[in-house]
């Protein structure tokens, strides 16, 4: 059964479009850094990647800006300030109440565990990810404090 929110996948042509439309959007933020590990349970990745709890105020930059998340590029949500917001993924209002920071966290790292066909990108993975720009290769788009504090913004969102 899916959880609200969800929609179906798109047709496989537009998922290949977005992926590498998306793959030239995104800047990798992290260096040569390896990724630290984590567990999966179930549909999530319980613990924080960094041993600490991120800050909201950065993850709502970082969901905002266009380059470094490109959330807003398929998403929508309370950001009355931004305009062009995407229609295609589910909407990021009441995130918060709808899935747990484990949950986020596991769709922010790797989403394809959840769906394979998804058109998300895998913010914090490296291995088997084909259509990667050659500076990107080897880099996770995001760090894992990056992670932590997009995962402490989105679990803000209660409404």
């Amino acid at each position: 059964m899916r959880k609200p929110g969800f929609a179906r996948s798109p047709p496989r042509p537009l998922r290949n479009a977005l992926a590498g439309a998306t793959a030239s959007l995104l800047a990798a933020a992290g260096g040569a850094e390896p990724l630290r590990p984590y567990a999966v349970v179930g549909d999530a990745i319980p613990a924080a990647l960094t041993g600490a709890a991120g800050h909201p105020a950065r993850g709502r930059a970082i969901v905002t800006d266009r380059r470094l998340g490109a959330c807003l590029l398929c998403h929508t949500g309370p950001f009355p300030e931004e305009r062009f917001q995407g229609t295609l993924a589910p909407d990021l209002s009441g995130v918060g109440s709808r899935w747990s920071a484990g949950e986020l966290r596991l769709r922010l790292v790797d989403a394809t565990r959840l769906n394979p066909d998804t058109v998300m990108p895998s913010y914090y993975r490296i291995d088997g990810l084909t259509r990667v720009g050659s500076s990107w290769a080897g880099k996770p788009i995001l760090t894992a404090e990056q992670i932590e504090d997009v995962v402490a913004f989105l679990v803000t969102l209660r409404d």
